[in-house]
């Protein structure tokens, strides 16, 4: 069964469709894990271009409570979170992520030039150098070091569980950091994509605005099947020419990481697969 997962404070969250662990690395150096069902939605929405966008929510609703809890073992609290307060850090952070690379470069592109394929040029460029100039900011981040560092770990894991051999430090660390299933590589097509169909949207001002909004379910439904395909096909030349992109970028969101952390890795992986 596919393995996906995420890096969360100090450990990782491994999961799968069945159900999920996170495994962090306490301030006195213990591992301690965390078991969960994963969240399921309805098989009808578990079709092609739907799934993407509605396993999205659910991957991000499992994320959220992975992430919060990693924080609360930092803090040595322990602090359970109703649905609303997930829901609503999910809205919030997702409303942040619209404003910041959508509303932002489009009217920064109409006050630059608003006419014609120029403008969706200049509006897609500015959404590339925003989110291009976000991680590479936020990469210098002592915190974030470390978070890259068990995405790194993250990947290695899943990698040495996919070649099918025995989980532990030695194997894992001969494996890349680098993943064509990652977040980064997502968001990458994501970001392609929407300047592809941005483009096809004619109209007045607020008619290409609304569009791009309305249109984020669908370039999210599609991008999820191109990373899909881009799993299976991996060792495809073409598919090899297309994931090469998200690649170059998880050189910014991952690091290698350390063989303890590695270890942490490992534990969330086995708290799913096994």
């Amino acid at each position: 069964m596919e393995v996906g997962g995420q890096a969360v404070i100090e450990g990782v969250m491994m999961r799968n469709k069945n159900k999920f662990a996170v495994a962090v690395r306490t301030k006195e150096g213990k591992i301690k894990i965390k078991k969960e069902k994963s969240s399921k939605y309805p098989k009808f929405f578990q079709k092609p271009f739907i799934r993407g966008v509605v396993g999205l929510g659910y991957t991000l609703y499992d994320g959220i409570k992975a992430l919060i809890w990693s924080s609360n073992q930092q803090l040595e609290v322990e602090e359970k979170l109703s649905k609303k307060e997930i829901i609503g850090t999910i809205s919030v952070s997702l409303l942040f992520a619209i404003l910041i690379f959508v509303v932002l470069p489009f009217f920064a592109a109409n006050w630059i030039h608003s006419e014609g394929i120029w403008f969706d040029v200049l509006d897609g460029a500015l959404r590339v150098i925003l989110f291009l100039g976000y991680l590479t900011l936020i990469s210098f981040m002592k915190d974030v070091q470390i978070l890259f560092q068990y995405h790194g770990a993250e990947h290695k894991c899943i990698a040495c569980h996919e070649a099918k051999e025995d989980l532990n430090v030695y194997n894992v660390k001969k494996y890349s950091r680098f993943h064509p299933r990652c977040g980064t590589s997502f968001l990458f097509v994501i970001l392609i994509l929407s300047i592809i169909m941005f483009t096809l949207i004619n109209g007045p001002l607020w008619m290409k605005f609304v569009g791009r909004i309305l249109l984020l379910p669908v370039i999210a439904g599609i991008g999820y099947e191109l990373i899909k395909l881009e799993g299976k096909y991996r060792n495809n030349m073409i598919v090899k020419i297309l994931v090469a992109p998200g690649l170059w970028l998880q050189k910014i969101t991952t690091k290698e990481p350390s063989d303890q952390q590695i270890e942490v890795g490992i534990k969330a992986l086995e708290g799913v697969v096994k």
